[in-house]
């Protein structure tokens, strides 16, 4: 008998909760919303809000809400959220001794009830809790995959086709690095319907578009005083319809690299394949003197907040 896949969100919060309606109405499976004990009732309300909503829509989808991680068990993909949004003047590090804790619990329960997931890990700072999940679980690099790079080029691809006053269904992105202010737009892979970025939009305008994605999300945390989570809901979910279908989709993602791109034992964004078999390939492309030098300083950063996880670890 065939039966429809199992998608568990850790965290019912914002992104959890647009995760969901996204997964139900494109009819990826069935979706359970796991939030801790003090939250069970708010993901049992949001599931029951959803479960009535796809009656009006005609979606035909199971939406649970749950703090019991046997819930989760037996999950095709686990989408994490869970961790403290940042706020305002705060950046993505400042998290991380705030959300480690969190992703240790949630890596060590994901160990136990659903050791075969895909999973896609959305918490801050990034590349170092996708990272931290990994190092706990133990499970295989092509299973473990950072959000941040479908976001940070769809941003990027927004305000591009907003200045060149083309569709953005034209416009086709590339942001590698880390999820942070040293994120790299690869703008020699940037283009309009194949027309280089760089033959349409003025130098100096890609130098001001490029600097407001690398603060992209910063900018909406001071607008509304909590993260994006529309966007980065629709990027997770982007990941996760690639592996259910298996759809071989080329996009950038925080991957595990072991020496691609110069660098070993490190989460860090670079295109990847993700189809069935999860991230299939990560894919090397070829960059200019200038985006070296920024990829080597993205690295470094996030390098250097893994190295702060480390400390508090072994404290």
């Amino acid at each position: 008998m065939a039966k429809r896949n199992k998608i568990a969100l850790i965290g019912a919060g914002n992104i959890g909760g647009e995760l969901a309606n996204l997964a139900v109405s494109k009819q990826l499976g069935d979706v359970v919303l796991f939030d801790i004990p003090a939250k069970a009732d708010f993901a049992k309300g949001k599931a029951l809000d959803l479960s009535q909503n796809s009656a009006v829509l005609g979606y035909d989808a199971t939406i649970s809400g749950t703090s019991d991680w046997a819930d989760v068990a037996g999950s095709d993909v686990l989408i994490i959220t869970a961790g403290v949004p940042r706020k305002p003047g705060q950046s993505r590090d400042d998290l991380v001794g705030i959300n480690l804790p969190i992703i240790q619990n949630v890596a060590e329960n994901a160990k136990k009830y659903c050791p075969d997931a895909f999973t896609i890990v959305i918490s801050n700072p990034l590349d170092v809790m996708v990272w931290a999940f990994r190092e706990v679980t133990g499970f295989a690099a092509n299973k473990v995959a950072g959000m941040a790079g479908v976001l940070d080029s769809a941003r990027l691809q927004y305000f591009l086709a907003a200045e060149a006053g083309v569709s953005v269904k034209d416009v086709r992105a590339m942001v590698l690095g880390g999820h942070g202010d040293d994120m790299v737009p690869a703008r020699g892979y940037c283009t309009i319907n194949g027309v280089p970025v760089s033959q349409v939009i003025a130098s100096d305008k890609l130098d001001a578009i490029e600097k407001r994605t690398r603060g992209g999300g910063g900018e909406i945390v001071k607008l509304m005083g909590t993260s994006a989570y529309y966007a980065p809901a629709s990027a997770a979910i982007a990941m996760a319809e690639a592996y259910l279908l298996d759809q071989k989709r080329l996009l950038p993602a925080a991957a595990h690299l072991t020496g691609q791109y110069g660098y070993n034992d490190l989460y860090l964004g670079v295109p990847v394949v993700i189809g069935g078999g999860g991230i299939e390939k990560i894919v090397e492309i070829g960059l200019s003197d200038a985006e070296k030098d920024m990829l080597a300083k993205s690295a470094e950063s996030v390098r250097g907040v893994v190295d702060v996880a480390k400390k508090l670890w072994s404290k």
